[in-house]
């Protein structure tokens, strides 16, 4: 029998969207058996970059750190098609007032943080992973961070918790560049061999295919199985809006808009300093 893969992902929705036909046996797996864990994004990109896992999700900034060992999978993507991540404030701001603040931010490996980092590069950073979900809001609320940078689903619910847009840096993005921002994406370790490598990534296309087609079904099932980390997301319009944005077509293969969009984030990063080295991406099959 052949060790079982580890599979990790995050606490989000649109993760356990993409791989619930794994992991209820909605498919067959051609013998492969998977380990599935759930982190916040940091602890992922964390896990990544110890090589200790098979395939994770991670940040797509974090990938320039780890494309010696990961290629990068052609699905699985979370894409910004102007939109993306939100900075939140307790009172009206404008971005030029961001200069100089305490900011909370997700990880310094994240997506958010290096896009954030080329709109303002002079901030304080304040570090609060996205588990436990309320933990950026109460701090924002608390007055212990006068701005966050927000990559949950709590993008969709600020406005009921009494906070404010400063800027969507996807759409930011969008402005500057003409592409997608692509926020984060499924790696696999190159030491699983070609042949593994591409028979686990036709498997996991097949899983997120399975929830595409069956899009009520895994609703239900994330409505009755999830300990909702916002209690707004009860709702089902709600729910089903946050997928719309972050698994979609565009999930199930990367159009080349975001893969352009990928080698323009590294760029730029490297450009400013924020990325220590060019970067080649790898595609599995």
């Amino acid at each position: 029998m052949q060790a079982p893969v580890t599979l990790a992902y995050s606490v989000d929705s649109d993760d356990l969207f993409m791989f619930y036909a794994l992991l209820e046996g909605k498919i067959d797996t051609k013998g492969f058996v998977f380990e599935h864990q759930r982190h916040d994004t940091m602890a992922l990109n964390d896990l990544a970059a110890t090589d200790a896992i098979d395939i994770t999700a991670v940040s797509i900034r974090a990938y320039a750190d780890i494309c010696d060992n990961y290629l990068l999978l052609p699905h699985g993507g979370s894409i910004g098609v102007n939109y993306g991540p939100l900075v939140l404030s307790r009172e009206p701001l404008e971005p030029k007032d961001l200069t100089g603040k305490k900011i909370s931010i997700p990880g310094f490996s994240t997506t958010a943080f290096l896009v954030f980092k080329l709109i303002c590069p002079n901030f304080t950073p304040e570090v609060i992973p996205i588990s436990p979900f309320e933990k950026t809001f109460d701090a924002l609320r608390d007055g212990e961070v006068e701005a966050a940078v927000v990559i949950h689903e709590g993008n969709l619910t600020y406005k009921e918790r009494g906070f404010h847009k400063v800027l969507d840096l996807g759409q930011w993005w969008w402005q500057e560049t003409g592409l997608p921002l692509p926020l984060g994406g499924n790696v696999i370790r190159k030491s699983l061999g070609p042949k593994n490598i591409e028979i686990i990534s036709d498997l996991l296309r097949q899983s997120i295919a399975y929830a595409l087609d069956n899009r009520d079904e895994v609703i239900d099932y994330l409505l009755a199985r999830e300990t909702r980390k916002d209690p707004a997301l009860n709702d089902r319009k709600l729910l089903d809006r946050y997928l719309d944005l972050y698994a979609n077509q565009d999930t199930l293969e990367y159009p080349e808009a975001a893969r352009a969009g990928i080698v323009e984030l590294f760029k730029r990063g490297f450009t400013a300093g924020l990325i220590d080295k060019t970067v080649t991406i790898e595609f599995a099959p």
